[in-house]
């Protein structure tokens, strides 16, 4: 019996320790992120398990300490129980921070999700296209940062409308690698491509035309950032915008109070008041505002189906994961897929 007591106290030492271990790996150092959806086709795909490098830009400290190990918002036995509790809340630190760089694909918390903790958020990817203080323009769907032009990444898709003399079924759409699209009419398709694919759709004999899916400048769409009439933007028609930037000072107004509101008071926690010709920060009576910390714009390669910065503004430097770093393994839950495991893409780096 006693031996058998000292058998089960080492293994519950071992597994405490290897516990440990795990933990303290997901927390400070890599972890595992599968990508969800498509919006970063077709540099990623949806069934990619990423790691993700959270040493990358620093080791962001735990802002929840009450939290069940290895769970993200829910308890894994019961998913109607919160994994954590935010009793007790630190306040944001990283150690030995580093700059987000321009085109990195960065996994980090989803900005807009006002009822949970900040390392409790949901987790996107995207690519990072705008750096603190840089100001960014969209002029027919081509990218801007200080009026020059920012090169597309290789495998960038937009939506097209694609006419053909016959009908394009399932298989034909998946031998090119189309995952995205729909029937618009008789032998009529929207379609997102890359410009890869568009090439090779272009040659075939039974495809008539191929033409881009464009908005207008001026259409003014109310459910892209800032969401405010003063501003007709739109996904292909955006900005110029001024990404804030730590330490940077803006003189605020009735106008374009719409960009800074949600930054001061939900990601700096300041408690602001809006007057017909001022503004109270704190309590005091001011018409400029400081940033404590560096903000980013963040975009999707699939730019006509990406949920990103167009669409709900920055991404503060608290929200930062880590970097995707490379594809361990890509998993195709497709119904049609030929195999579950797309093994050509294993171990690759992430571009």
């Amino acid at each position: 019996m006693k031996k058998k007591t000292i058998h089960i106290k080492q293994w519950l030492k071992a597994f405490g320790f290897a516990l440990l271990t795990v933990v303290f790996i997901k927390s400070f150092l890599f972890w595992v992120y599968v990508v969800p959806s498509s919006s970063m086709e077709k540099s990623l795909l949806p069934g990619d398990l990423i790691l993700v490098n959270k040493m990358s830009y620093g080791i962001r400290l735990p802002i929840t300490p009450l939290t069940f190990p290895l769970s993200h918002q829910k308890m894994p036995f019961n998913s109607s129980l919160n994994s954590y509790s935010d009793i007790i809340q630190f306040p944001y630190v990283r150690l030995f921070a580093s700059k987000v760089e321009r085109n990195d694909v960065v996994v980090f918390n989803y900005p807009m999700e006002d009822d949970l903790p900040i390392d409790h958020r949901s987790f996107y990817i995207k690519r990072c296209v705008g750096l603190p203080g840089e100001t960014l323009t969209i002029d027919k769907k081509q990218v801007f940062i200080n009026d020059s032009l920012l090169t597309f990444p290789a495998q960038l898709s937009f939506d097209y409308k694609v006419k053909s003399t016959k009908k394009l079924s399932l298989d034909t759409l998946l031998k090119y690698g189309i995952t995205e699209g729909r029937a618009d009419g008789k032998n009529s398709y929207h379609l997102t491509l890359s410009d890869s694919v568009k090439e090779v759709l272009s040659q075939l004999k039974y495809i008539t035309s191929i033409k881009p899916l464009n908005i207008n400048k001026g259409n003014y769409a109310d459910y892209v950032f800032p969401f405010n009439e003063n501003y007709k933007w739109n996904v292909d028609f955006f900005g110029p915008l001024e990404v804030p930037a730590e330490g940077k000072t803006v003189m605020l107004t009735k106008e374009n109070i719409c960009f800074y509101k949600r930054l001061i008071e939900k990601y700096e926690e300041n408690e602001l008041d809006i007057l017909p010709n001022s503004f109270v920060i704190n309590g005091d009576t001011t018409n400029t505002y400081t940033f404590k910390m560096d903000y980013y714009f963040m975009m999707g390669d699939n730019r006509h189906n990406s949920s990103d910065s167009r669409f709900w503004g920055f991404v503060p430097e608290s929200h930062i994961v880590g970097k995707a770093s490379s594809i361990l393994l890509s998993l195709n839950k497709s119904p049609k897929a030929k195999s579950y495991y797309r093994w050509s893409r294993s171990f690759k780096g992430v571009e």
